[in-house]
C-alpha cells in the first residue's frame, strides 16, 4: 500500500512490530519461548513511546475538528486511543502482578499481547494512516515527518 511520504517513517517502524507480533502470537508454551517473546514485545513497546505520543498528540490533535462531523474520524480516534490504552494496560498489569510475587508471564499473556500489537499495527495502517491522508493538509502532514524521529528517516527522503 503506497503510503504518503510523510508517514513513511511511521509506518516504517510497524514492519518489526508486525515480524515479532506475529512470532509472538504462534509461540510455543515453553518458559524460554514465553520470556523470550515477552521481552521482545514489551521492548518494542517501550522503544515506541515516542511513536504513540506523535498518534495520541500531533495525529490525533489534527484529526479533533473533524470528529463531530466525520463518523470515519470519530471510530478511528477512538480506536486508536482504546487500542494504546489496552497495550499498556495489559503490560502494567503483568509487571503489577509479578512485583506482587506471582510467577513469570503465562503463554496467554504473550499471545494477547501479541495480538493486540499486531491489530493495532494492522489497524493504523488500514485506517488510521488512510484517514490521516485523507484529512490532513500537507502541513499537518509535514509536521508529522517533522516530528519522526530521525533514525527512522531514510537520507534520500531529502524534505
Amino acid at each position: 500500500m503506497k503510503r504518503a511520504n510523510q508517514l513513511q517513517p511511521l509506518s516504517r517502524q510497524h514492519h518489526l512490530g508486525l515480524n515479532l507480533s506475529r512470532h509472538a502470537k504462534e509461540s510455543l508454551d515453553e518458559p524460554e519461548e514465553i520470556a523470550k517473546h515477552w521481552d521482545n514485545l514489551t521492548s518494542y513497546i517501550n522503544d515506541m513511546a515516542y511513536h504513540f505520543q506523535i498518534e495520541d498528540n500531533l495525529i490525533a490533535n489534527a484529526l479533533e475538528p473533524y470528529r463531530a462531523t466525520e463518523s470515519d474520524v470519530a471510530s478511528v480516534l477512538e480506536t486508536l486511543d482504546g487500542q494504546h490504552k489496552q497495550l499498556h494496560q495489559l503490560i502494567n498489569t503483568v509487571e503489577q502482578s509479578q512485583k506482587s510475587g506471582n510467577k513469570g508471564v503465562s503463554v496467554a499473556q504473550v499471545h494477547e499481547l501479541g495480538t493486540l500489537l499486531y491489530d493495532h499495527t494492522r489497524f493504523e495502517e488500514r485506517e488510521l494512516y488512510p484517514t490521516v491522508e485523507k484529512y490532513l493538509t500537507e502541513a499537518e502532514l509535514d509536521a508529522v515527518y517533522e516530528a519522526s524521529p530521525d533514525s527512522i528517516k531514510r537520507p534520500d527522503e531529502s524534505r
